[in-house]
């Protein structure tokens, strides 16, 4: 029997009901993903967000929180942050918390790529201006006039800075209007460096609200839509579970050897850990610990923006040094390899980014302990110099023995006679002719033969 068409229709009404009501507790049920972001934005941190989208999105999430708290960082990092957010399916929303917290620099940035741009109450955004890279200074404010009369080095640096400067801005701009929020003041915070704290941000559109609290958060945006790369999502936030993903050992180990300071000194510690497996051979330890810490600290270094004299100073400081330990020059290798492994430390990272420099406490304390161990070497290489011979064949020179035994005239002997000697019989010639039984002072060694001088008798006694 054929259902009639009344009863065709409402089971089609009961369908699309059923499905309806499935998928709003699917999409009420996904939860949202948190990622704390604090401290200086690098490689580290970097490698977490990339890692912690891909989780989120594979665990279904609807949102991704990016709480932040950073006083900027590195700008490579900073664009793989960026690409991966503009890249994520997943909606992410940037939320600079908690209070007192900021966004500064790369953060205001990040902000900016974020699907939903939100702060809390007393924390500031801003400060976006690219800093100075390398050794030449910071970068000009914008109008400032030149110097009098400016060098050619000058110049390229002012042309750097300016080059720096309008790729900031442009990139920023982009951003701006990407997400619909105010590029005017963005492009500001690139140019002059301006700040702003939560209420002014929202009332002039660079962010799109304030909340108070992470819950807060999400029942504001509850109901958003919002396009993402994978296409509109509309987000159903208001009951969501909030799931927080922490950094793992991965990212702290990262975060660990990626510290500009840490390299170095795992780099240093690694060269002196050769030093001494080098001249103990055979203790094994110390050379696999050295090889493992000058591996760890390159890997670190190559993930950081470093200038390449100032690694390769570096290097030659601590060859010299290793030079010194084994070919003693009384301190010249060793004090000259100090000199240029302080130059190479205070050059070695390539940028004034706060939290990715070596501090000038730590390259002088390390410059005190190779100094120390230089002074070492050398004054145990002139104690050394300065101690009698004890072992191999010149320690015979000035020793005594008796002649015992003396060649005839027509021997075709290389020479005078044999003496005893140190409890050892050796072949002796003496320029003024010997006799068995003479006593004899060694003056000299040519091979397997002493040349020798006779030992004046004492006086006989009165």
């Amino acid at each position: 029997m054929q259902p009639s068409l009344r009863m065709r229709r409402w089971i089609g009404w009961l369908a699309a009901v059923i499905a309806a009501v499935w998928t709003s507790l699917a999409v009420a049920a996904a939860p949202v993903v948190v990622l704390p972001v604090t401290g200086a934005i690098g490689p580290a941190s970097a490698a977490y967000v990339i890692r912690g989208l891909q989780q989120a999105h594979d665990q279904g999430a609807q949102l991704v929180v990016l709480q932040m708290d950073t006083p900027g960082g590195l700008d490579a990092s900073m664009r793989q942050i960026i690409q991966a957010i503009l890249a994520s399916p997943v909606p992410v929303a940037g939320y600079v918390a908690p209070g007192g917290a900021r966004a500064a620099s790369a953060g205001t940035y990040i902000l900016y790529a974020c699907h939903v741009a939100a702060m809390a109450p007393a924390t500031n955004l801003g400060a976006a201006s690219p800093v100075a890279i390398g050794m030449g200074g910071h970068a000009p404010s914008p109008g400032a006039k030149p110097a009098s009369a400016p060098a050619a080095s000058s110049s390229n640096e002012d042309t750097l800075a300016r080059k720096q400067m309008h790729d900031a801005a442009a990139y920023i701009r982009g951003l701006a209007q990407l997400r619909g929020r105010n590029a005017e003041w963005a492009e500001r915070a690139v140019r002059e460096a301006v700040s702003l704290d939560a209420p002014e941000a929202a009332s002039q559109h660079v962010i799109d609200l304030v909340a108070a609290s992470l819950p807060d958060l999400l029942k504001q945006v509850d109901g958003r839509a919002v396009r993402t790369s994978a296409g509109a999502v509309t987000l159903h936030t208001a009951e969501a579970t909030i799931v927080t993903l922490e950094p793992d050992w991965r990212n702290h180990f990262l975060g660990v050897i990626t510290d500009p300071s840490l390299a170095l000194l795992l780099l240093t510690a690694g060269v002196y850990a050769l030093i001494f497996e080098f001249s103990t051979p055979g203790m094994v330890v110390p050379g696999i610990l050295g090889a493992v810490c000058i591996v760890v600290a390159l890997y670190g270094l190559q993930m950081l923006p470093i200038n390449y004299a100032g690694l390769a100073l570096i290097a030659l400081g601590l060859g010299c040094m290793v030079a010194e330990a084994f070919l003693p020059t009384f301190g010249a290798l060793g004090v000259g390899g100090i000199v240029a492994f302080v130059l190479g430390a205070v050059m070695l990272i390539d940028t004034q980014t706060p939290g990715f420099g070596v501090p000038l406490p730590l390259i002088i304390g390390l410059a005190f302990v190779s100094l120390t161990v230089v002074l070492a070497i050398s004054s145990l290489a002139v104690r050394a110099r300065r101690r009698p011979i004890v072992s191999g064949g010149d320690t015979l020179i000035g020793m005594t023995g008796e002649v015992v035994d003396v060649d005839t005239p027509d021997a075709d002997a290389d020479s005078d006679g044999w003496a005893r000697i140190h409890g050892e019989r050796w072949r002796v010639r003496c320029d003024g002719g010997i006799a068995r039984g003479d006593q004899v002072r060694v003056i000299a060694r040519h091979g397997l033969t002493l040349m020798v001088e006779p030992v004046a008798p004492l006086a006989a006694s009165s």
